[in-house]
């Protein structure tokens, strides 16, 4: 059975969408996912880049695509109260909600389905304001989580999730690795089956093309 790893952090609503996708997307294919929770914001900072909420237009944009396509999809999502928003007492609640440990291959045990689920829900349907504390509370009694959302280890966890994400080359959520391809965005996901179902394609010399073009000017 091959696993794959779907970086994603509850602050975006591609991720939820894709979160939702995913069991259908991968029907009858003999794989395991690994949810990891990282730290969007941490990836914008190391490459100098702006979120699309805090780009004018931009954001008007991001929301108007994101019903669109949950329209179009037939899943459910509505925009939170406010966005963006504070994500870390989430994501460490997500951290929290892993058991401590490691898997065979040495890295960081993730939190169940179930779990970023619920997360996803609390942020993504009932238009409610994401943050708001009596809500994260409830949330965590719900959760139960197996660790405190406030010790060093759940912090370090977040952190080494989002430091190894970077290192293996994420830019943005959601990301689904397979093996050493990775594929941003809810639209990738086409593209990933494709690749996990063996076409051809992957092994030709397009897909590493797209690393060997010169650029051309750089802004100042």
């Amino acid at each position: 059975m091959k696993t794959l790893d779907f970086y994603f952090d509850p602050i975006s609503p591609y991720a939820a969408l894709a979160f939702e996708r995913l069991p259908e997307m991968l029907a009858g294919r003999s794989v395991a996912v690994r949810y990891v929770p990282i730290l969007f914001g941490a990836l914008l900072k190391a490459n100098d880049h702006k979120g699309p909420a805090e780009i004018p237009g931009k954001r008007d944009w991001t929301y108007r695509q994101v019903l669109w396509l949950s329209h179009q999809l037939g899943l459910p999502l509505a925009l939170p109260a406010s966005h963006p928003f504070n994500p870390l007492p989430l994501l460490r609640l997500l951290w929290a909600c892993a058991e401590p440990g490691q898997d065979a291959q040495g890295r960081a045990l993730t939190p169940s389905r179930f779990a970023v689920e619920r997360v996803l829900t609390h942020v993504w349907r009932g238009g409610q304001e994401a943050t708001d504390a009596a809500r994260l509370q409830a949330l965590a009694t719900e959760l139960a989580p197996a660790q405190d959302p406030a010790s060093d280890a759940v912090k370090a966890a977040l952190r080494g999730a989002t430091d190894e994400a970077q290192a293996r080359g994420v830019f943005g959520v959601p990301t689904l690795a397979v093996d050493d391809k990775l594929f941003w965005g809810l639209d990738a996901l086409e593209m990933a089956v494709a690749c996990l179902d063996g076409d051809p394609w992957f092994e030709g010399p397009a897909w590493s093309l797209a690393t060997a073009v010169p650029v051309g000017i750089r802004r100042q």
